[in-house]
């Protein structure tokens, strides 16, 4: 996720809860950092939701920016960079490759990135392992995601409610409508559960129903 107008916690949890679920181990790679003049409060902010999961901030305008990565790059392994059009996937990679193999494209006057990377494309890093670099997603739909990883902290404070089955809505003694009220937790964060939770539920039970049709 890139450090200028890409920035988005919201999508960043959707990224997460994919991440999770696929069995990979997320990292969470912010680009482009000589563009952003409030880093430290923005890395607060994702602290706050990217629980036991590794913040390496980046830029390619120096050599220094992207040594940070290398050390996740190793023989046997295999990354994927995945995220929004013009973040930066695709110059990272250039950069870890010591040249320009991949297309890249400045970022539009609206301080957004171009879309350039269309397909999906395996690259071998010298002594390094594999690499991936992936189109550019518009928009993340969810099949299934691991919310008890990405969402921890609302799992952990639900053992303190009063009810087994709270909804953390209206429910009495509800810790984690105490832990907002208390500005331990953000009414974002919650709403992005509840939304969360209930599309992979969605997208769960049509996958459930595709597969009964097939069978007939």
């Amino acid at each position: 996720m890139s450090l200028n107008d890409d920035y988005n916690l919201r999508r960043l949890e959707r990224y997460l809860s994919i991440a999770w679920d696929s069995g990979a181990v997320p990292v969470i790679v912010l680009t482009k950092s000589d563009l952003c003049k409030d880093i430290e409060i923005k890395l607060n902010e994702i602290s706050s939701i990217a629980i036991g999961v590794e913040v390496l901030v980046t830029t390619s305008t120096s050599d220094e920016g992207y040594q940070s990565l290398k050390r996740f790059l190793s023989s046997g392994k295999t990354v994927a960079f995945i995220g929004s059009s013009g973040v930066g996937k695709s110059t990272l990679i250039n950069c870890l490759l010591g040249q320009n193999i991949l297309e890249t494209n400045e970022i539009r006057n609206d301080d957004k990135g171009r879309h350039t990377t269309t397909r999906r494309e395996l690259i071998m890093l010298p002594n390094s392992g594999v690499v991936i670099d992936t189109p550019g997603m518009r928009e993340l739909g969810i099949i299934s995601a691991d919310l008890m990883k990405s969402f921890s902290d609302i799992d952990e404070l639900a053992l303190d409610c009063k009810f087994n089955d709270c909804t953390h809505k209206h429910e009495p003694n509800c810790a984690v409508q105490k832990a907002i009220k208390d500005g331990a937790l953000s009414v974002e964060r919650l709403e992005s559960y509840w939304k969360l939770k209930k599309e992979a539920k969605y997208q769960g039970l049509n996958s459930k129903n595709d597969r009964k049709r097939k069978g007939k």
